[in-house]
């Protein structure tokens, strides 16, 4: 990797960098695995609820399939320089037992509603429990922003 001649940010910059961003963004690369049929990567729409990030998909989609399964999946914002990577636990929810929170910071994100569609679809629930966070090769040392679920100081 070459240097990129970035300064280096201290972790509280880097946190407040990687909220904002969970804030502003509109996409995240979605990394589920099943056991049998192996890994699987797509895009989705995502909100940041301050403790979780929630999607939502077709309820028969092979993110739905794979997460009932394993439910272990990494999350990544669409930049390759300034990197964001979240590790965690996937809850779904159906559309018809989603939390009102949840489905009504999607809906007022996107002004998009998936539970009045008619085909069915599950919201996605990701509280990290692992986040790195990193420009350029400068911040690979100390990119893990936060630990066991909790922000590092």
């Amino acid at each position: 990797m070459e240097s990129t001649g970035s300064v280096r940010r201290g972790v509280a910059e880097r946190r407040r960098d990687v909220v904002e961003r969970l804030v502003a963004e509109r996409d995240v690369w979605v990394s589920t695995g099943h056991p049998e049929h192996g890994p699987h990567q797509v895009p989705l729409w995502f909100v940041w609820d301050g403790r979780a990030v929630w999607m939502s998909t077709g309820a028969a989609s092979a993110t739905a399939r794979n997460v009932r399964a394993e439910p272990r999946v990494r999350l990544a914002l669409p930049d390759t320089f300034d990197v964001v990577v979240l590790q965690g636990e996937a809850e779904c929810f159906p559309d018809d037992e989603v939390p009102d929170d949840g489905a009504a910071a999607f809906a007022g994100k996107f002004g998009w509603d998936p539970r009045k569609e008619e085909g069915a679809f599950v919201y996605v629930r990701v509280a990290p429990k692992t986040v790195r966070a990193w420009r350029g090769e400068a911040e690979l040392r100390g990119r893990v922003v936060m630990r066991d679920g909790a922000w590092v100081e």
